[in-house]
């Protein structure tokens, strides 16, 4: 099977979406089939067999992201004799119009997977923020209508795209992890390169420092439960623009001294981090699956977060860690207390937990499911949306029909925003 997976976020970034597409092309490939993903060009980026650049603004408005060309065409003959079974986006916009156009031109099916809520990161973008947000969602319910198949990362999000009128059929296809990868780290190690105490309670988390990861608030949690325990410490990895809001928090609440930024990890690095911690902390509500909370579990990491879309699905209140129902600095500080004052016995009993959850993720079992969808759709079991007719005026049909799609899916969107916005006289 030829695979055709599009994406406005590649390597070298790192995050839950670049690591998506990474495992399941990965996967995908091992299997026997052919993959060609398609990113924007990046800086930094290494040249990749069968990845194929196209042209992007850099850093839209301020942002790590970037903003693609439409460039169906150049990517037409990029592709070469390479002719896709499935076309499979990543994202309901930028590329992913050209993913729709490209899935019709060849008459294959498109699938869409939701990775994010995306009306959480309107802050990149200018305008009314409440109109914005009404924007991004008309849009990417929009397109998961346009698509023959939709992925959901985990159940409250198939729950959620459905009630938000998505009527395509929606299978939860998660991201899953490579748990091995995970078992075993030089947490020690890793403690005494940051200068953190060997006998310290270590609060941890990874991912992107930004706005939408509602950083803020868990550093002012995290540092109300430092200046709780004395011998409690905060180690962060990754780097973003929240970085420099953490630190006046923490320097704010005087406990700076006991604030670890590690920086971008990868590899070892990143495992060795998560062996470093005592707990994971987390109280994003933009993501639809948390992908570094499954990873914390594999390490066996106990974690704290605030219940949101993908998830509840993964922290289970008591069991493998805390799941607050509300956003709540007091319910956040007591839950880590909570935890720090187990005995060793009950920590060992949500260690375990922890690892076998995260054992329900495995990459493998999700890249086998996303295939077995794959070929369902391909042996038009379930791909029903357009004509099998061959021929070039099917053919040119297809295409309007695609880029009619992508003009009402656009117009409704920007109908919804406009409608949002306050008129001032």
């Amino acid at each position: 099977m030829n695979i055709l997976l599009m994406t406005n976020t590649y390597k070298p970034m790192v995050g839950g979406l670049e690591k998506s597409v990474i495992s399941f092309a990965k996967e995908y490939r091992e299997a026997g089939h052919r993959v060609i993903i398609v990113a924007p060009e990046l800086p930094d980026m290494e040249p990749e067999e069968d990845v194929i650049r196209i042209p992007a603004f850099q850093h839209y408005n301020g942002s790590n992201f970037s903003v693609q060309l439409p460039i169906q065409g150049t990517l037409t003959k990029a592709l070469g004799d390479f002719i896709p079974h499935i076309v499979h986006s990543q994202h309901p916009f930028l590329i992913g119009d050209t993913a729709l156009r490209i899935a019709s031109k060849y008459n294959v099916p498109l699938v869409f997977t939701h990775h994010s809520l995306y009306e959480e990161n309107v802050h990149y973008m200018p305008g009314n923020i409440e109109a914005l947000k009404r924007f991004m969602i008309e849009l990417s319910t929009g397109y998961a209508n346009l698509a023959d198949q939709v992925f959901a990362p985990s159940e409250s999000v198939m729950l959620m795209m459905k009630e938000r009128g998505v009527t395509t059929n929606i299978n939860v296809v998660p991201t899953g992890i490579y748990t091995d990868q995970f078992a075993r780290g030089a947490g020690k190690a890793f403690r005494k390169k940051l200068n953190i105490p060997a006998d310290a309670f270590v609060v941890g988390h990874v991912g992107r420092l930004a706005p939408e990861k509602n950083l803020e608030f868990v550093t002012r949690a995290v540092a109300q439960f430092l200046k709780k325990e004395p011998k409690a410490h905060f180690l962060i990895g990754g780097t973003g623009p929240s970085e420099e809001p953490i630190k006046e928090i923490m320097a704010q609440e005087g406990v700076i001294d006991r604030l670890h930024l590690a920086g971008m990890l990868k590899g070892k690095d990143l495992v060795d981090a998560y062996h470093a911690m005592d707990t994971f902390v987390f109280a994003s509500q933009s993501e639809t699956q948390g992908l570094v909370i499954t990873e914390a579990m594999a390490a066996g990491i106990p974690v704290v977060a605030v219940d949101a879309p993908g998830v509840r699905e993964v922290v289970k209140d008591g069991v493998n860690g805390r799941l607050l129902k509300n956003e709540s600095i007091e319910d956040f500080v007591d839950a880590l207390v909570w935890l720090k004052k187990l005995p060793v016995s009950q920590i060992k009993i949500i260690k375990k937990a922890c690892k076998a959850t995260a054992g329900n993720f495995l990459m493998k079992d999700c890249a086998q499911r996303a295939l077995k969808i794959y070929v369902s759709l391909t042996t038009n079991q379930g791909f029903s949306r357009r004509n099998s007719e061959e021929g070039f005026w099917s053919k040119a049909v297809h295409s309007i029909q695609a880029q009619w799609g992508t003009a009402k899916n656009l117009s409704h969107a920007t109908e919804a925003y406009i409608s949002s916005t306050p008129v001032h006289v």
